[in-house]
């Protein structure tokens, strides 16, 4: 997988100088606020963004304004943390969009398959932009969530145990681990699809009750460890992605202070920046372990043509038209596009 990074990286630059001259006078005074943030699983790539988010705020405000972060659902439960919110029992949270599609009908454009959301410029572009939707603004107000950034999940890939599926075909009655569009997509291929949740997908794949998982490559797939009870890896299918953002409580966000408030806006282009980062470093060391270990799959041009074909477009129709009496669907869709096409002509 190629990425670039080069808007990005300008853009951070500029970021970079306000964001300095800011904390210089850091030591942002106020008053002593304790958050806690949900999460589930172990500190990992994923996990960045946000540890990164703790640290520095604490250092800034002199340990007055701090995050605890809550590893392992140790204060909610992962599809509960949307529900952990709008009950006031935490201040913030990571949630993935696939885990409760009811809960938030329109973030799921995120997981649309073949969206072009491949390099990281287009990957943050999108987001951010999407971000704004009245749509997406309306699934987070219903449990009194706002959205402050993503934690820009990669292109997802598969791992799986038994016969390697070299052909299309091949994916016909294979039990895989696949949510929102990538899922459907993947029910167009023959394959039946689950939404286990990460943390339960070792034991299936342990088991045999399920062939194969996807998940965002690579930091994901090894920090679960699935690659431990695998025997091969698709390493370009990249049916596409998810959105499991870092979301705060509106309440708590508006009883901060502004020059917290301020501060946690102003972190937001670092954060985009360790996250992407982190992502590239795991790679580097994931991927020549999977190619010793793994056996890996790629398909032909040819193939992965076809696939779009068959799950691509006539998934994104049908997500359209189911949603219609609650948003338009295409529409998020066509900006999805845009945002992705302007970034692609800078």
């Amino acid at each position: 997988m190629k990425f670039r990074y080069t808007l990005v990286s300008a853009v951070l630059a500029a970021a970079f100088g306000s964001v300095s001259v800011a904390a210089t006078a850091a030591e942002v005074n106020g008053p002593k606020v304790e958050w806690r943030f949900s999460t589930w699983g172990k500190a990992r790539a994923f996990t960045v963004g946000i540890e990164h988010l703790a640290e520095q705020v604490s250092k800034k405000t002199g340990g007055k304004f701090t995050i605890k972060i809550g590893y392992g659902e140790q204060f909610s439960k992962a599809r509960e943390n949307l529900d952990s919110i709008k009950l006031g029992a935490i201040d913030g949270a990571h949630f993935c969009n696939f885990y409760h599609p009811g809960k938030n009908p329109a973030h799921m454009v995120f997981t649309m398959p073949f969206l072009p959301m491949g390099d990281w410029d287009a990957n943050v572009a999108v987001r951010d932009r999407l971000y704004q939707e009245p749509a997406l603004i309306k699934d987070m107000d219903q449990w009194n969530a706002m959205l402050y950034g993503s934690t820009l999940l990669p292109q997802y890939e598969f791992l799986g145990k038994g016969e390697p599926p070299q052909r299309l075909d091949d994916w016909k009655g294979k039990r895989v681990r696949a949510g929102g569009g990538i899922g459907d997509a993947m029910e167009r291929l023959g394959a039946i699809k689950t939404t286990t949740a990460a943390t339960e997908v070792y034991t299936s794949m342990q088991r045999g009750s399920m062939d194969a998982a996807s998940f965002p490559y690579t930091y994901a797939q090894a920090a679960y460890k699935i690659h431990e009870v695998s025997d091969w890896f698709t390493a370009n299918m990249s049916p596409g992605t998810s959105d499991c953002p870092i979301v705060f409580s509106k309440t708590s966000y508006k009883k901060l202070p502004a020059q917290y408030q301020k501060l946690l806006q102003d972190m937001k282009p670092e954060v985009y920046k360790v996250q992407v980062q982190a992502y590239i470093d795991i790679d580097a060391k994931n991927l020549p372990m999977f190619e010793k270990k793994l056996k890996a799959v790629r398909y032909s041009d040819a193939q992965l043509e076809e696939f779009r074909k068959i799950a691509g477009k006539p998934v994104w129709d049908k997500w359209v038209a189911d949603n219609k009496d609650k948003f338009d669907g295409q529409a998020l869709i066509d900006l999805v596009l845009k945002t992705a096409d302007s970034v692609k002509k800078k």
